[in-house]
């Protein structure tokens, strides 16, 4: 097999080829040669500094097409595979089935309807080890307790719609300096499980309520004004709450496109409007007994009136009054923001670009909106009803196509899918994963990190320099793309395909595909449509089946190297990197 060649300089004509864009320049050349790249002793694909990436570029202007809903009585397998990634992380044989027999919206509804799991992270985490004073100022054991729900609770979609939520709602680990911190971050992902499928409005009052998000937004601790220092309510939380969480900067119209006014957009709250707020976000504190009450974390916080701004206030329009009590005037605030137009729109575009595609149309973002603000029996913010009506849409699961569809695969949901597509477990029990921000030589993401309260990427972020640009394309998850990234990515999943985590500590089953280890087209087929649901086009895999048929396989290291080679090629490929 010829050397690959890095693309040729062009257009960009789609989100799968802004990915080639900013792959590496280095060749990868296949050969027989010894090489450690996966951990192996025998003979491999042949390694560089950036061995992995030059994959990437193998597919550089492939089309294949990939799969939607037909009006065939049951879907095609990947069809089903489709679905299944876009609803949670990975497909099985088990699941394709299941979808097939029963259909899109029969499966769903048997995983919406599943109850929360009953072990949560941070029960994990005090039953194993970690409530010690020794933690009391650190993450220890969170990172841990957070790869455990998204590696292996049997509950993907409520996962799915967690770390969903998690870069919405965003509390990060980076930021929140509070006693009992990685107990604290535990908690708050399990809040954000336990609400996954309830309404926004409770939802919302958990979040604001929850020590995570004062500590972090600085509603904690949140004073009164005192006219002879000078200090006023502090506005942090007011101004995300409303910008972040709720209603956006802009009024919105219906399907989420602004409101224009002679031309321009109009600002959805004013400067008035965050003060006010602010006033009303007054009072509030931890609800413990003493430091060493590290249960605090998992309360609500309670309102301390002495340090409560009285007085009328006015928010959005709503008048609440200084006769309210600290609590009823929050409740009261809420109610407004929650009921306000633009959270369907605004909430129901950011579950779109996490879910199905990064830049859905204004019809799509219309009939999601309206099934938030009516779930059909008169229940507005249904976050169960809305998911139902962002993977169930026709656009969602029609045949992918233009240059808009689809979108780039976080580098988390890459990893989860990895881990669940082959049974990884841990033989501790610890899941010592860890942060995997680096990304130099990891993923340059990891759940509940995000650098700001601004996630990893913003909603409306719109790549620079290319086609996606001139068209004004959002395309989120871009954010976080660029050479450095893709290479740190592909090394990282060559090293924990090859051997493991944390001194083999976590490993994968990879038995099935070691069944088809000999026959290489019929291995890279299987793993085509596992975790690509059949989107690398035929033309690419077979390059790929003739690199992977390079390694000997008479042996079973060989047959070994040979499967980790090959689901390492695929999760390269820019049409896998592209979820449409």
């Amino acid at each position: 097999m010829n050397p690959v060649q890095p693309c040729a300089p062009r257009t960009v004509p789609s989100l799968a080829a802004a990915v080639c864009s900013q792959a590496p320049s280095e060749a990868f050349a296949p050969s027989v040669e010894p090489t450690a790249s996966l951990g192996l002793s025998s003979p491999t694909l042949k390694s560089t500094p950036l061995a992995a990436a030059g994959l990437l570029l193998a597919a550089c202007g492939g089309g294949g097409s990939e799969n939607g809903t037909n009006s065939a009585p049951a879907p095609s397998d990947a069809e089903a595979v489709r679905f299944l990634t876009q609803a949670g992380f990975s497909a099985s044989a088990e699941t394709i089935a299941a979808v097939k027999t029963s259909g899109f919206a029969n499966w769903l509804d048997s995983q919406l309807d599943l109850p929360v799991q009953a072990i949560t992270r941070y029960d994990w985490m005090v039953a194993n080890g970690y409530a010690v004073e020794a933690n009391r100022s650190n993450f220890t054991g969170t990172d841990n307790a957070i790869w455990l729900k998204l590696m292996s609770s049997p509950d993907p979609v409520r996962q799915r719609m967690t770390l969903a939520l998690s870069e919405i709602f965003v509390v990060s680990m980076q930021g929140l300096p509070i006693e009992w911190r990685g107990l604290c971050m535990a908690h708050y992902a399990d809040l954000l499980e336990k609400n996954a499928f309830g309404t926004y409005r409770q939802l919302l009052q958990e979040v604001t309520l929850s020590v995570g998000m004062g500590s972090y937004l600085n509603m904690l601790g949140n004073r009164k004004e005192d006219t002879f220092t000078g200090r006023v309510p502090d506005e942090n939380y007011a101004r995300e709450v409303m910008q972040l969480f709720s209603i956006g900067l802009v009024q919105l119209n219906s399907d989420g496109t602004p409101r224009l006014n002679n031309g321009q957009t109009i600002d959805s709250y004013s400067p008035q409007d965050i003060s006010q707020l602010a006033s009303v976000f007054t009072g509030w504190e931890r609800d413990r007994v003493d430091a060493t009450d590290y249960a605090h974390v998992t309360r609500p916080m309670k309102h301390n009136i002495a340090n409560f701004q009285t007085g009328d206030k006015s928010v959005l329009g709503t008048t609440i009054a200084g006769s309210l009590s600290g609590p009823q005037a929050l409740f009261l605030a809420l109610d407004t923001l929650a009921n306000h137009p633009n959270v369907g729109p605004f909430m129901g575009r950011q579950l779109i670009q996490r879910y199905t595609m990064s830049h859905p149309s204004a019809a799509y973002v219309g009939r999601v909106a309206a099934v938030f603000n009516n779930n059909g029996r008169g229940v507005r913010g249904d976050l169960k009803a809305t998911l139902r009506a962002v993977l169930l849409d026709p656009e969602a699961r029609a045949t992918p196509s233009g240059n808009a569809s689809g979108r780039l695969r976080e580098p988390v949901h890459r990893f989860v899918q990895w881990g669940r597509s082959f049974g990884i477990t841990s033989a501790s029990g610890r899941w010592a994963i860890g942060d995997t921000s680096d990304p130099a030589s990891r993923l340059g993401q990891s759940p509940w990190r995000s650098p700001s309260v601004f996630n990893f990427f913003r909603p409306g972020y719109v790549p620079p320099g290319h086609e996606l640009a001139a068209n004004q394309i959002t395309a989120p998850e871009f954010q976080l793309l660029n050479e450095s990234t893709i290479a740190g990515y592909l090394n990282f999943m060559q090293s924990v395909i090859g051997n493991g985590i944390a001194s083999g500590d976590v490993t994968a089953n990879y038995a099935h595909e070691l069944s088809l280890a000999t026959d290489a087209p019929k291995l890279l087929a299987h793993l085509n449509l596992r975790l690509a649901a059949d989107a690398i086009p035929a033309t690419t895999l077979s390059e790929l089946s003739t690199a992977v048929a390079t390694i000997s396989a008479s042996n079973a290291t060989g047959q070994l190297n040979r499967v980790k080679a090959a689901i390492l090629l695929v999760m390269a490929a820019p049409e896998y990197l592209i979820q449409k």
